[in-house]
């Protein structure tokens, strides 16, 4: 059985950026998944990953770049990153933040038929 976790968002602000200056953490791992916080200050240079990724905005406003696409993004915002597609936070506010969900296999996962 796997223990629950609760992870906030307050305790998470108080952890990053990291002693060693990194933008973001992770706060949890099980099996494939990986939830972290991700607060950049002034640029996101951040590279593609090898899974899929969720974003879940917590605070602020901008422009998430995915692949092709550019579009606004605020508070309660959900964002789906294919694994391997290049992405960017952009113009984003002081107070940005968001938990970052990685999950499935490396390459990511086959689309439902």
């Amino acid at each position: 059985m796997t223990e629950s976790f609760h992870l906030t968002v307050a305790d998470a602000r108080r952890r990053v950026p990291t002693p060693r200056g990194k933008p973001y953490l992770e706060l949890l791992r099980h099996g494939s998944m990986n939830v972290e916080f991700f607060a950049p200050a002034g640029v996101d240079t951040q590279t593609p990953h090898a899974q899929d990724e969720l974003y879940v905005v917590v605070s602020g406003r901008g422009e998430f770049v995915n692949g092709a696409l550019r579009h606004p993004f605020g508070p309660g915002d959900v964002m789906f990153v294919p694994a391997g597609v290049e992405h960017r936070f952009e113009n984003f506010s002081d107070d940005f933040a968001v938990w970052v969900i990685f999950y499935g296999p490396r390459g990511g996962e086959k689309p439902a038929a």
